[in-house]
């Protein structure tokens, strides 16, 4: 009789540990068919990663002058860390990465001697992983389209 007793209590926490992995793994599973069915209801495809601006990172030069752009620390939130070189350094005021019609942008805006404010508006073409747009050179408030490649 007493084994019969023993059996009873091992079988009910067998139960009980059954019971509650069941419980887990269903709300585990919910969890993962609410982050898949996050993605665009427009296109069926999932939201770009916002890890995906660290495509970004490196360095570019732009073929017509040498320029060079470094770019590092991109975080989730689109802040940028940035150099840039004619060849010696020139301030970066300001530069960040975005997202507009489902492209990666990247915005810097240059304030030293002889770039009171010139920018570069980017978009990053992941078929030629290239930089691609237009750079407003300040003093002569004129802008030019222009192009990065990444330095190898």
């Amino acid at each position: 009789m007493q084994t019969f007793k023993k059996f009873r209590i091992v079988s009910a926490a067998f139960a009980a540990t059954l019971f509650a992995a069941f419980l887990f793994l269903a709300g585990f599973s919910g969890q993962v068919a609410d982050a898949a069915s996050a993605g665009s209801a427009e296109t069926g495809k999932p939201p770009p990663s916002q890890t995906d601006f660290q495509r970004l990172e490196g360095k570019w030069v732009r073929p017509d002058g040498g320029y060079l752009l470094e770019l590092r620390n991109i975080k989730k939130n689109g802040s940028v860390s940035a150099a840039y070189f004619n060849p010696r350094p020139i301030r970066v005021f300001r530069a960040e990465a975005g997202r507009k019609d489902g492209r990666i942008t990247l915005f810097v805006e240059l304030r030293d001697v002889n770039y009171p404010g010139s920018t570069y508006t980017l978009q990053y073409d992941p078929v030629s992983d290239r930089l691609r747009g237009t750079y407003f050179q300040a003093v002569q408030r004129q802008t030019f389209d222009i192009e990065f490649v990444r330095a190898r």
